[in-house]
């Protein structure tokens, strides 16, 4: 391809007008906005006022898709509808990018990356615009690289996700289980669950206590303590919560041969002079501490975000250049979030990979009583789509 991509987006509630905006406004130049669809009037409105008028609207996704005026879509529709549309894109030929989170359950998503394997003609992305940011990018070069040794701990409080009470009052879909399929998991920390395992790698086994509707009135979690362990020994914990008024984003690392610290959108490190083990197998000072200093790490400074996300995918089209995140990736945070729920569910550790069937058991009977009686709507949609128009 030695033109620009003819783009479409699926769903332009607030996670589409931001990516149609950032196309309008230039900032993605291999990408043309030529197509938008959504079944809801008011967004279709909002699109022929503020979008240039050689852009099609469709109230059908699929006529979209079958319309021969895009070379790839974005998908931003509410989490059960992901795997379905870029499953319909890649048998089309049609290069997509998914939304966070790849979906709402592993099983649904396997069968997303399955299709993709079908289709290797197709670039296949996953917008995890964290792993842009410089500082996410530098803990995981320090981590994986070795020098450091093993991981030994890492824990993750991330708390500064507050809403209030009329976030979820502003759509009958957002905090239930038909329209969602979770909370805080699956709304707000899919991007931190990616960064634990892109950095960490994924655990054993995870046990999580949650509290369903503890500071709102909803059905979903809202508040999540899970303790993870590795196999060589290592352990984590992951506390995320939409309750707290003013919280917390801490990502702590612990190896054999540093701490690693990003708070405040700053990194720090801390180099022990020697390793942990060769320190506590050496020293004869019973109440020692461990020499060590702080060292200046240099980043590139860079943070483009979903920019850069859907430039670097732009560019694997036409250039065959890397990706920030392959589509394929996604199943992985995602099966973090999947165990820590399926453990709250039966009161017990979980281990890794989940059984997915089960796992789906214990959804759907959630779904059954969700406070949204979308009568398996949201999980098993139409050709139309469910309710695309809404976004987070």
């Amino acid at each position: 391809m030695d033109k620009r991509i003819r783009l479409g987006i699926i769903g332009i509630g607030n996670m589409g007008t931001g990516h149609a905006r950032s196309l309008l406004d230039g900032k993605c130049p291999d990408l043309e906005l030529t197509a938008v669809a959504d079944i809801n009037p008011e967004r279709l409105a909002w699109a022929r006022e503020h979008l240039p008028e050689g852009v099609a609207r469709f109230d059908d996704a699929m006529a979209m898709l079958d319309s021969e005026r895009i070379d790839a879509c974005l998908v931003s529709v509410p989490h059960y509808d992901h795997p379905k549309y870029a499953i319909e894109c890649m048998k089309r030929g049609l290069h997509v990018m998914v939304e966070k989170p790849a979906g709402v359950y592993t099983k649904q998503v396997r069968q997303m990356n399955e299709e993709a394997e079908r289709h290797p003609e197709v670039v296949f992305g996953v917008m995890f615009n964290q792993r842009t940011n410089c500082v996410y990018r530098k803990m995981r070069e320090l981590v994986q690289s070795g020098e450091y040794g093993r991981l030994r701990r890492a824990n993750w409080i991330i708390t500064n996700w507050y809403r209030p009470q009329a976030y979820y009052d502003s759509g009958d879909w957002r905090a239930t289980w038909a329209g969602e399929g979770g909370g805080v998991l699956l709304n707000q920390c899919p991007h931190q669950l990616d960064l634990w395992q892109w950095i960490c790698g994924m655990p054993r086994s995870v046990h999580s206590h949650m509290r369903f509707g503890q500071w709102h009135d909803i059905e979903v979690e809202d508040d999540v303590t899970a303790y993870m362990e590795y196999e060589g020994g290592a352990t984590g914990v992951f506390v995320t919560s939409t309750g707290d008024a003013h919280g917390t984003n801490r990502f702590e690392v612990q190896l054999d041969r540093a701490r690693i610290i990003v708070e405040n959108d700053s990194l720090s490190l801390l180099e022990f002079e020697v390793s942990e083990p060769e320190f506590a197998r050496t020293n004869t000072i019973p109440f020692a501490t461990m020499p060590a200093h702080e060292v200046k790490v240099e980043t590139d400074g860079q943070n483009p975000q979903h920019v850069g996300v859907l430039n670097a995918w732009a560019g694997a089209i036409l250039r065959g250049e890397p990706m920030v995140a392959e589509g394929r990736e996604g199943i992985n945070g995602l099966m973090l979030s999947n165990a820590m729920h399926l453990s709250a569910f039966l009161g017990r550790k979980v281990e890794l990979p989940i059984d997915e069937e089960l796992y789906c058991e214990e959804l759907m009977k959630r779904v059954a009583t969700s406070r949204r009686k979308a009568g398996g709507k949201a999980v098993f949609a139409d050709t139309r789509g469910s309710y695309f128009g809404t976004g987070r």
